[in-house]
């Protein structure tokens, strides 16, 4: 699990079919630049926690087949 800053959105014009729909978040944190898959909210300039839990992505996309990796777990009160 690591802390970091949302410093934008990632579009893509085609993706796999799991991950239509889904918003995906650039973040920042101490190991680089990821991206997240967001079901809560966050914005550009918010503080979150992603984890690299494939086990919790799988879940909450749905599905076993998907690439992702990252996923924002909490958003941190400031």
């Amino acid at each position: 699990m690591l802390k970091g800053k949302v410093i934008g959105t990632a579009t893509s014009t085609m993706k796999h079919s799991s991950l239509v729909g889904w918003k995906m978040l650039l973040v920042l944190a101490d190991d680089g630049v990821m991206i997240a898959l967001d079901n809560l909210g966050a914005g550009v300039g918010d503080n979150v926690m992603i984890s690299s839990d494939g086990k919790y992505v799988r879940e909450m996309i749905g599905t076993r087949t998907t690439p992702a990796r990252w996923a924002v777990v909490g958003i941190v009160d400031s």
